[in-house]
């Protein structure tokens, strides 16, 4: 399983280039609103010996003396992106350290986006929202079309409705990225028709300006899963790819 520090990378990401981490999650621990069965940073079970979140001015105090070092340095950074070790939009200060971080971005690389990778679970909160219109990349995980399916590849907590998902995502007229994981297990494949046919409906319901789809890359919490090829996936994609939607595949 991965821990990552409060400020870490960067890292060359399959999807965002150079990519300074931001984990707002403890840093020995995991929580998470989603159990993902192929998530790299292992169960939730695995994860709840440091339950301690970092305050707002700990990760700005964080996040700017990595800038000044990597400025220094005269290392790049692509992209500032809030992933680490669990759901970034669980902590209470998640607006606040948005505001900070897009004024230290400013500062130090301008020219840098600012990604959120989220599953979306919060995005029914105003100020959730309000805070991911603020970056250039919200980046909403939806894996599967039905509360049943999702189950099965996310083990999400207690409540979690796609629909209601859904109805919260339709407030970014489109302006945001959809990502989703394909992949086989036991009771689970993002290839089966009623998988595949009611995903790519929610795709055309939302018309995210970008859709982007990836696959196994590391080690995961469930054994037996299967990954997809490029190929596999550019094929399953072909409706939406001829559909002018612009799809990202990543292997």
């Amino acid at each position: 399983m991965i821990r990552e520090e409060t400020v870490f990378g960067p890292i060359k990401s399959r999807r965002l280039g150079n990519s300074l981490g931001i984990n707002l999650m403890p840093v020995n621990g995991k929580i998470c609103s989603f159990d993902c069965i192929y998530c790299e940073c292992g169960w939730n079970r695995d994860g709840r010996d440091d339950t301690r979140l970092p305050t707002a001015d700990e990760v700005h105090e964080a996040l700017e003396t990595k800038l000044l070092r990597m400025k220094a340095e005269g290392t790049p950074v692509d992209s500032f992106t809030f992933s680490g070790d669990g759901e970034s939009t669980l902590h209470p200060d998640f607006p606040r350290i948005i505001d900070d971080t897009i004024a230290l971005r400013d500062r130090y690389f301008p020219s840098a986006k600012v990604s959120v990778l989220s599953n979306a679970t919060q995005v029914h909160r105003k100020e959730i929202f309000d805070a991911l219109c603020k970056v250039d990349n919200p980046i909403m995980k939806i894996d599967a079309p039905t509360n049943e399916w999702i189950q099965k590849i996310n083990h999400p907590a207690p409540g979690y409705d796609v629909a209601r998902v859904i109805e919260a995502l339709k407030q970014f007229d489109g302006d945001f990225v959809l990502q989703t994981m394909f992949l086989k297990s036991r009771d689970f494949d993002s290839s089966t028709p009623e998988v595949l046919c009611g995903w790519m409906d929610i795709v055309r319901l939302l018309k995210p300006r970008e859709v982007m789809v990836y696959t196994i890359d590391r080690p995961t919490p469930e054994e037996g899963l299967q990954k997809f090829t490029v190929e596999e996936m550019r094929s399953l994609l072909d409706p939406l790819i001829r559909e002018g939607f612009h799809v990202q595949i990543k292997g």
